[in-house]
């Protein structure tokens, strides 16, 4: 693994579920990053990727060091040829060529905009950095994915399940702001790479890229989708046809009670931060069915995963190049 920006990075997702999986089980530490430091770059906040990301790479031996983007940095220009007259003091060029000298690997945080669809669907901040650094490139949540949650997901989901092929269900719910459709893109993308009956329940008007969906039923009417369901992922996101809006806030898509019994007694799922009894009442949170602590700890283990796995690559390829 070269790089972690895109769940396509991954040549084997049994293999890497097992392998973190496995980490989370051990207690030996490992030294395969010592002597090696991971930069974080924060353009927009973070709680349980910055902190999670964090203690991977020390699991590993690795040096973190974590900056804010703005507020801690100059202010970055990313178009080509711009003429640098305004409030952005360095262009991504120098930024990433100089963070490659302090850094072994780079990992990226950048929201979309939500205003332009052919834009934030560029992955500018992203993929800027995958072109001018020389070194591998992470990412922490981009304008169209989430990478690392979703590995998270399918490990969660794979250490929980009690059938070879579970049902899994993920559900839009209501939300006060309009939000990306990063982590449901993930989670739809890892959910058709694993052994599982998956299906998408959401209102007219969010059904998400057909791109990233591709086959998946998506059922409108969500009691129906709920059905025997083993696995309900909540989470909200505005809309992608009418791109980044909030056409409704319709509480009636809450996940209550009520909906967990039309489930198969399913684990109830969702990344974090939420907003209770808006998303989920408090009485599915605060029940057995709830797993959101157990992923949101599964965070490290995943994201172990991936940094190990590009660290080797890196000592491969320098074996390599001594031997050739």
């Amino acid at each position: 693994m070269k790089n972690y920006t895109e769940l396509s990075d991954i040549e084997d997702l049994k293999q890497l579920i097992t392998e973190a999986l496995e980490l989370k089980k051990s207690t030996s530490t490992l030294k395969i990053g010592k002597g090696k430091t991971l930069g974080m770059l924060f353009f927009n906040p973070s709680l349980r990727t910055r902190l999670s990301t964090e203690k991977a790479g020390k699991l590993l031996g690795m040096e973190v060091m974590v900056m804010n983007a703005g507020s801690d940095s100059w202010r970055l220009e990313f178009e080509d040829g711009a003429v640098m007259d305004s409030d952005k003091a360095e262009h991504i060029k120098e930024a990433a060529a100089v963070l490659s000298q302090y850094c072994d690997i780079i990992a990226v945080r950048a929201f979309p905009d939500l205003k332009d669809k052919e834009k934030d669907e560029a992955e500018t901040v992203l993929n800027s950095f995958k072109k001018f650094a020389s070194v591998p490139v992470v990412n922490l949540e981009s304008a169209t994915g989430h990478p690392l949650q979703a590995l998270t997901e399918a490990m969660t989901i794979s250490e929980l399940k009690k059938k070879d092929r579970p049902k899994v269900v993920l559900s839009w719910a209501p939300h006060p702001k309009t939000l990306p459709q990063s982590v449901p893109n993930s989670f739809a993308e890892i959910m058709q790479n694993l052994d599982v009956d998956f299906v998408i329940t959401n209102p007219e008007g969010y059904d998400l890229n057909p791109k990233i969906t591709k086959n998946v039923s998506v059922i409108h009417d969500q009691a129906k989708a709920l059905k025997d369901a083993d696995f309900v992922y909540v989470k909200n996101w505005s809309s992608y046809e009418s791109y980044g809006q909030k056409l409704s806030e319709d509480r009636s898509w809450t996940f209550s009670a009520e909906k967990l019994k039309l489930t198969n007694n399913a684990k109830v799922m969702h990344c974090l931060p939420v907003r209770r009894n808006v998303v989920i009442v408090d009485e599915v949170l605060d029940s057995e069915n709830s797993v959101v602590i157990q992923q949101a700890g599964n965070r490290t283990f995943a994201a172990q995963a991936v940094l190990k796995r590009i660290l080797e690559e890196k000592v491969k390829a320098k074996d390599l190049g001594k031997n050739a």
